[in-house]
């Protein structure tokens, strides 16, 4: 089982927190942005870089994770590989107009109810679902 790091990127608006999902450059489905373990990085650190590229944010990230939840990451050559997502949340001061993978993703923002409706993996909807800035130090 590989580990990727996941940003649940948010915001507050009128008292109320939002979370951005990103489409997946495959099957386009709703995820949030994740990527591999980054030398000279810390976990969270390697999630706000994977933010950034993915989805344009900047941010500030808590290093304390929400949780994790298993999936499958489809290869470009077709393999499957078996993969745990620990998730990080991130804090969005400001989201990019210009990032590296612009041209390749969608991205909106959602309510926690319904961003949990939006993805596919079980796990990964009980935490957004439950998300509650609120207990969060950032």
């Amino acid at each position: 089982m590989q580990t990727q790091y996941a940003a649940l990127c948010y915001r507050i608006v009128k008292d109320k927190p939002q979370i951005l999902l990103i489409t997946s450059r495959g099957t386009r489905r709703w995820i949030l942005p994740k990527g591999w373990p980054m030398d000279q990085r810390t976990p969270g650190e390697a999630a706000l870089q994977e933010a950034y590229e993915e989805a344009g944010v900047i941010g500030r990230v808590s290093e304390t994770p929400l949780g994790m939840f298993p999936y499958t990451k489809s290869r470009a050559n077709g393999d499957e590989v078996p993969c745990v997502g620990i998730v990080y949340p991130v804090r969005v001061n400001l989201l990019k107009a210009e990032f590296p993978e612009a041209g390749e993703r969608k991205r909106k923002w959602f309510s926690p109810k319904k961003a949990s409706r939006e993805v596919t993996e079980p796990e990964l909807a009980r935490i957004l679902k439950k998300f509650d800035p609120s207990q969060l130090r950032l």
